[in-house]
């Protein structure tokens, strides 16, 4: 592998409407070890349905604005510097409720979740993200429904 250098807004692009994706790391950057993406959601973002995940960590670092995350049973309002860390198996969601986008990193291992958001953005190119959509797309990973 060789060495990855993006500066301020490089990585790999993807418009999946009301979410703004920057991938700054994915499989072929980190041996399969994990995924990184810059996001940027809209106002008013209703993010995936309820799910959990059999083997992937899925970790959330709120740069800007206001994330409102469902972590188990709990929702938080995580503003700039807030990091959640959710396990295999532990339910969660994520949306922007507020008046100004949220931008956020992504982290996630193992890598792999790139492929997710690519088929996102492509889906996004005809049709609105609703969170039965994002549910279709999402089932080709790991990522399992939950109420």
């Amino acid at each position: 592998m060789d060495p990855v250098f993006y500066g301020p807004g490089e990585g790999e692009h993807h418009d999946a409407g009301s979410a703004q994706i920057i991938i700054k790391a994915a499989s072929d950057h980190t041996g399969g070890s994990f995924f990184l993406a810059e996001s940027t959601l809209a106002p008013g973002f209703a993010g995936p349905p309820p799910h959990h995940h059999r083997e992937l960590h899925d970790m959330f670092y709120v740069l800007e604005g206001t994330l409102t995350l469902r972590l188990g049973d709990r929702t938080i309002e995580a503003g700039p510097g807030s990091f959640a860390c959710v396990p295999p198996g532990v339910v969660h969601t994520f949306r922007n409720d507020g008046d100004d986008p949220v931008r956020l990193l992504n982290f996630n291992t193992p890598a792999g979740w790139e492929n997710y958001m690519r088929d996102l953005a492509e889906t996004a190119q005809s049709t609105p993200l609703t969170p039965e959509v994002i549910a279709r797309v999402a089932s080709r990973y790991d990522f399992e429904f939950a109420e």
